[in-house]
């Protein structure tokens, strides 16, 4: 029996599991895949305070050092579903893939994971030549041509970023139009550094060691184009992971888990932080304060 486990060991979870156990409750964290999450692949991230640039590796570490060395304990398994007991205690029950475990609180800091094209050895290329991110990576594109795949608000967004830095942007868009908002499509159109280019699919990279464009493909005519560039920017959607506790709290249209300010989910003594809840932005340094108000509030629940 554990006062406080988390779910998922990103900046989140792994902030949570700091505050957690500075306030002395006893804390597991469980994550599937990679400690430190999206973090972790970053090759360098340059706004996080207090840092001028640091690896998104190393920043991982030094957080997982820390939650270790104030005695929380983390194990790799994928929690498949998280259930409440029965009164008086409503005992929280994590099933996991390697077993169960019983919790007196959850945190769920799961994340959401940015949407892939689906190509051939594109997995190769993140971190190196595709990002996902113009705040946390175009500065290393500054006066380089540069992809964004998507028309969406995201997209558009990161395209007029992108714009101030790089000597030109490419917008593709599967679809015959943008579906950004009015204002920023009009700003697209202002920049004379910035192309568009609708009603085409990305097919393949083009690339061996070293991204160098996309393989695109015109969907009215069928011709075939290559589109070379420095790196590319997706920006076609994010994917929370949260049906394992669509019963803990509800999703919005989009997936996420609705929680209150305090990120306090519908279940007494669930908690939401970081990337997978309701928000406006997603951000290393928001998943810390999420991450430090989930665990403040869970001890507030387990002191009342």
């Amino acid at each position: 029996m554990y006062d406080i486990i988390i779910v998922g060991a990103g900046p989140a979870g792994l902030t949570a599991a700091i505050y957690a156990r500075r306030a002395e409750k006893s804390v597991l964290v469980l994550e599937k895949e990679a400690f430190g999450g999206q973090m972790a692949s970053s090759p360098c991230i340059e706004n996080y305070p207090g840092f001028e640039s640091v690896s998104g590796a190393e920043l991982a570490d030094k957080m997982v050092s820390q939650a270790l060395s104030l005695g929380a304990e983390i194990e790799l398994t994928e929690v498949l579903s998280v259930t409440e007991g029965d009164a008086p205690d409503y005992v929280k029950l994590v099933k996991a893939a390697d077993g169960e475990y019983e919790a007196k609180s959850v945190i769920i800091a799961v994340g959401a994971r940015h949407r892939h094209l689906g190509l051939d050895r594109e997995e190769d290329f993140i971190g190196n030549g595709i990002s996902f991110c113009a705040t946390c990576d175009g500065a290393f594109y500054s006066g380089k041509n540069v992809i964004v795949v998507g028309g969406g608000n995201s997209a558009l967004i990161e395209a007029l970023s992108l714009s101030d830095v790089c000597e030109s942007v490419t917008i593709l868009q599967n679809l015959d139009f943008l579906t950004g908002e009015a204002r920023l499509r009009e700003a697209i159109s202002e920049r004379d550094n910035v192309r568009v280019i609708t009603g085409v699919t990305v097919e393949g990279i083009i690339g061996d060691e070293n991204f160098l464009g996309f393989d695109i493909k015109h969907a009215k005519t069928g011709e075939a184009e290559q589109i070379l560039a420095d790196g590319a920017f997706v920006a076609i959607g994010l994917e929370p992971k949260n049906e394992p506790f669509e019963a803990l709290s509800s999703l919005d249209g989009a997936g996420y888990l609705m929680s209150d300010e305090s990120c306090a989910a519908e279940t007494p003594g669930v908690f939401v932080a970081g990337d997978c809840r309701t928000k406006n932005v997603r951000q290393i340094a928001t998943a810390i304060a999420d991450g430090a108000s989930a665990a403040l509030a869970a001890v507030r629940f387990l002191a009342e």
